[in-house]
């Protein structure tokens, strides 16, 4: 078996000398344009060049939750592709959103500004029951998400495209369940697969349907917010602020409102990184179900978009 790492502004010789000692009987290799045919590749950001170079390629193994960009090469219809389950990725998904909430939930950003100019204060606590988180996605990362939040004893709402069932979570399904979510929810956390069907989707229509001094968490894809409604929101009143993880454009350039903005907190993309060593096991994994013809999890539909 021929295995190639192709990776965008990442080194590939870690994971070249990971994935060669976890699966010795395999040939691994990092890409470079006219290399040798490679029946599995592992990827983060390829190139076209790499696909079309690559006309035997099984399978594509996305390093990454989100496959948005992938799907946007010309990929053959038999070209399988992967996206990693987890691999670390949901546990720091709900470190960073549960921060989040209970961050604003507890005014601790008020604290911060008022210890920095040297005033001791105190503020009035605030009910949970008032503060009802609806988690936008529910895969493998919302789900963990959710239930981290119940153990705060935040009211729980979840959205997801399909029915789910999850115990103590209040779920809602499908489009048209959309702006009961909205209205039932305060603390908006979008961890929604980008799809032609969700782009722009955190836009003034939807936003403005959270209840009064709604907040926003966006921890999947820059491209499933409308920037200036959400500034335009927030100004208004109708929003009381956003903590942002993900960008239209990464790095966030320094001209960008966001960065200035008092009632929005940035951060570089760092809400779930993918963990090296739990990645290249679960990859082995999978390579490994699929030379024995099983069948293997986080296969990417792509027609869904994930």
């Amino acid at each position: 078996m021929n295995i190639a790492i192709c990776f965008d502004k990442l080194d590939p010789a870690p994971w070249v000398q990971g994935l060669q000692k976890a699966f010795p009987q395999a040939r691994v290799t990092a890409w470079a344009p006219g290399a040798p045919p490679a029946d599995h590749a592992i990827v983060w950001a390829p190139p076209q060049q790499f696909i079309d170079e690559q006309p035997g390629l099984q399978t594509l193994f996305n390093i990454g939750a989100g496959v948005d960009a992938l799907l946007q090469l010309r990929l053959p219809p038999s070209l399988k592709v992967v996206r990693l389950d987890d691999a670390g990725m949901s546990v720091q998904m709900a470190e960073y959103v549960c921060h989040a909430v209970i961050r604003h939930f507890r005014e601790f950003d008020g604290y911060d500004a008022d210890t920095q100019a040297g005033k001791w204060s105190y503020r009035k606590p605030r009910s949970r029951a008032d503060f009802a988180v609806g988690v936008m996605g529910l895969g493998v990362l919302g789900e963990r998400v959710a239930k981290a939040l119940q153990v705060f004893d935040f009211p729980v709402n979840g959205y997801s495209r399909s029915p789910k069932d999850l115990p103590g979570i209040r779920c809602f399904s499908g489009a048209q369940a959309l702006p009961e979510f909205l209205a039932a929810t305060r603390v908006l956390v979008n961890l929604m697969p980008l799809t032609a069907e969700t782009e722009n989707i955190l836009n003034k229509d939807t936003l403005s349907q959270l209840q009064k001094g709604g907040y926003v968490i966006n921890v999947a894809r820059g491209k499933h917010l409308v920037d200036e409604d959400l500034i335009a929101l927030i100004d208004s009143g109708h929003l009381s602020g956003a903590m942002l993880d993900v960008f239209r454009t990464e790095p966030l350039p320094a001209d960008h409102p966001f960065w200035r903005h008092p009632k929005i907190t940035v951060t570089p993309h760092t809400s779930a990184r993918t963990l090296r060593e739990e990645s290249i096991a679960q990859i082995v994994g999978k390579m490994q179900a699929l030379q024995r013809g099983a069948s293997i999890n986080g296969v990417v539909d792509p027609q869904r978009g994930y």
